[in-house]
């Protein structure tokens, strides 16, 4: 392979909701770039991209590809990133590493959901796009309803730098208003021929030249003088144009492809090397890079592909992660393009490449030069929209089974594992069920494992909504040293100002506060806690072990065994004696007067509700409003978005298991959420009273 130095580098994120043909754009790309020299399908299962059993199982992209191809002197690398909500974190990865993107249109289905979901992605990420709407040979394939499709999701910011002169099953060719040439192409191998302009198309052409002019000389004052007094830019010019109307959000030039049959493929690689920005990275000095995504290959091991961000990285050269000081040697450097790795001695700042069989080199990794100093800010990911609990089927495979959750994540960031002490469960967390399955393959199929994967138990909280008072006397006699405490206390909610004036056993009672102790609880919320013992009934040395007895009881609440938030306790009265009274006694007197006073003030379970937001096509808002509301949930705004409905609603997080499944089916696969945690809320007294009862039964089978 030639060297590439910065310059003639260019790194691209293919784009675009499922069935749009990103991977078939892929394989065309590839073959324009001498990389292959035959085209694999999707459906023959023999792409460079798909090339994993699962997607070639299922058809579909699963897994974040890098590919790249030689064209023109350039080296222009590309990631082939899934289409499907479910797994999203491999664009998250692509958009960390890449400067621009294409972002492909299914001509028979125009703007999706999904493909807005990446335009806004793209916009928050502030990358580029250049705009391929692919299919243009499908029997639905609608030009105009395209454009307006296009029109209504990002307005005047598309820039048609190609219209086909015969969308639909004979198409063939299309005008290209840049070069000003009618390209035909005479079979399925991108084999064209560059024509005149064809007289019928000859205004129409004019015309999208005259606005593509326009608006490359928006972003120049220059420009915008010359195109004044001349009325005309070279070729050249609108290049410099566009690409200052791309870097800024501005503009989004439309390409007119059908990768199935490498038509227009081609002339989108020439613009995106003419016209695409090149890497902004420091092309000498030390060397680093960064980790962007790892895997475990059937032949090499571990592999860890990589962005070099400045330098230039060799075989044998020895780096280190900033953060913990590990080192590791790059043995050997490939360039990669799909299962096709290439050895090569060096690889210039901005390029793609991967290594193998590196000790800790993880995703998101920074690897610089020893002593630089040099790190790079991580990956932020998508909040995971689905969870469920997981165990092996036979208790033995438990530490295998975690052992291979942990290579799992670590392969996808995507995948969380986490093991809640709160719920006493595995749970495993990911973008949607269709994710998660993919992990439970990856378990029954690869590491042999049988599991269970089932709802996961919600994480309630228990308060209180009044003021109560309990005592407690522990005592023991067993032979020898005895056990002694008592402990009088008041709880009440911990919340507005502190009051120290109650009705106790009928009488109005000031408490004076002696001592204090307020705790903020790590699942939440807090606990107040005031000695306000007066005439020495209780030692002050005793109040430690009160407090901590409390405390126990609240990791695991009266009422369900839920943790326990946001309680004031008074302790103002008790007894102890001279011999007996120890530690363990006051604990178990404060743990169970604590108990008692809280089931008298009027306690409340709260669970937790989360703002979870929809973008539906209109048609489908009708059925999604309803499924909200019977998931308890309390609609919020609601408006419109480029043709799309949005929907906003709190929904408890106890009715959202499987919701993303159940979202897919009411509209056809069309519309995607967001959810986010907001709060704790009581719930209704229906429901409180189920979750008491089904306590009360689990405690009754355990006994």
């Amino acid at each position: 392979m030639k060297d590439y130095s910065t310059k003639d580098i260019r790194n691209v994120v293919l784009l675009g909701a499922s069935k749009s043909g990103k991977t078939t754009l892929a394989e065309a790309m590839l073959f324009e770039g001498k990389v292959i020299d035959r085209r694999g399908t999707v459906e023959d299962k023999n792409t460079l991209s798909d090339n994993d059993e699962l997607e070639k199982l299922n058809q579909r992209s699963i897994y974040a590809t890098p590919l790249y191809a030689e064209f023109q002197n350039a080296k222009i690398n590309f990631i082939d990133t899934p289409g499907s909500d479910d797994f999203i974190g491999g664009a998250y990865a692509a958009f960390r590493v890449c400067e621009s993107g294409v972002l492909v249109i299914n001509a028979q289905q125009g703007v999706e959901v999904g493909t807005e979901n990446f335009l806004r992605l793209a916009d928050s990420k502030k990358l580029p796009l250049v705009i391929a709407v692919n299919q243009l040979d499908s029997e639905k394939a609608d030009w105009d309803a395209i454009q307006n499709s296009i029109k209504e999701s990002i307005g005047g910011k598309a820039v048609y730098v190609q219209f086909p002169t015969n969308p639909g099953t004979a198409f063939d060719g299309f005008v290209d208003v840049l070069t000003m040439k009618y390209y035909r192409f005479k079979d399925a191998n991108g084999t064209r021929e560059d024509l005149e302009i064809p007289a019928e198309f000859k205004d129409q052409a004019e015309e999208a030249r005259a606005a593509l002019i326009e608006k490359a000389a928006e972003f120049d004052d220059a420009l915008m003088e010359k195109y004044f007094e001349e009325g005309e830019l070279s070729e050249e010019e609108i290049h410099r144009g566009l690409n200052l109307g791309i870097a800024a959000g501005e503009a989004y030039p439309v390409f007119c492809v059908c990768a199935k049959k490498d038509i227009g493929v081609k002339r989108l690689l020439e613009f995106v090397k003419d016209v695409a920005p090149a890497p902004d990275v420091k092309e000498s000095g030390a060397p680093s890079l960064f980790i962007y995504k790892n895997d475990v290959e059937q032949h090499l091991g571990e592999v860890s592909y990589f962005k070099v961000m400045s330098g230039t990285v060799t075989s044998g050269l020895d780096l280190e992660d900033p953060v913990t000081g590990n080192k590791e040697r790059f043995s050997a450097i490939y360039a990669v393009a799909g299962t096709k790795k290439d050895a090569v001695t060096s690889l210039h700042a901005g390029d793609f490449g991967c290594t193998v069989k590196l000790k800790n080199g993880k995703s998101n990794t920074t690897l610089s030069l020893p002593g630089s100093g040099i790190k790079y800010d991580k990956i932020e990911y998508p909040a995971p929209k689905y969870r469920c609990a997981i165990k092996a089927k036979v208790q033995q495979d438990e530490q295998k089974l975690g052992d291979a959750l942990k290579k799992i994540a670590n392969s996808d960031p995507t995948v969380i594992v986490e093991y809640s002490k709160e719920l006493r469960q595995t749970i495993l967390s990911g973008n949607g069920e269709q994710h998660i399955n993919i992990v439970k393959w990856l378990l029954n199929n690869e590491y042999k494992l049988d599991v269970e994967l089932f709802a996961p138990k919600v994480p309630y909280r228990e308060t209180i909504t009044k003021v109560a008072t309990a005592q407690y006397r522990h005592k023991k006699q067993s032979g020898g040293a005895g056990q002694f405490g008592e402990v009088h206390l008041l709880v009440c909610p911990a919340e507005g100002e502190l009051n120290t004036k109650f009705k106790i056993d009928g009488k109005d009672t000031q408490l004076n506060i002696k001592t204090q102790d307020i705790t903020e609880l790590e699942w939440g919320g807090k606990l107040e806690f005031y000695n306000c013992v007066v005439g020495g009934a209780i030692d002050l040395g005793f109040m430690p072990a009160i407090l901590k007895g409390i405390k126990e009881r609240m990791v695991e609440g009266p009422l369900t065994g839920s943790y326990a938030r946001d309680i004031r306790v008074f302790v103002y009265d008790g007894k102890m004696h001279p011999v007996d009274s120890k530690e363990i006694a006051f604990i178990i007197a404060g743990r169970n007067a604590f108990r008692e006073a809280f089931r008298n003030a009027g306690p409340k379970i709260l669970e937790p509700i989360y703002d979870v937001e929809v973008m539906t096509p209109a048609e489908y808002q009708g059925a999604v409003m309803s499924d909200l509301q019977n998931r308890r949930g309390i609609l919020g705004t609601m408006g419109a978005d480029k043709g799309f409905a949005i929907l906003k609603a709190r929904v408890p997080l106890a009715e959202l298991y499987r919701y993303s499944t159940t979202l897919s089916s009411l509209t056809a696969g069309s519309a995607t959420f967001t959810m986010e945690f907001a709060d704790y809320q009581p719930v209704p007294g229906d429901v409180q009273t189920k979750l008491l009862a089904d306590y009360a039964a689990a405690e009754k089978d355990e006994d």
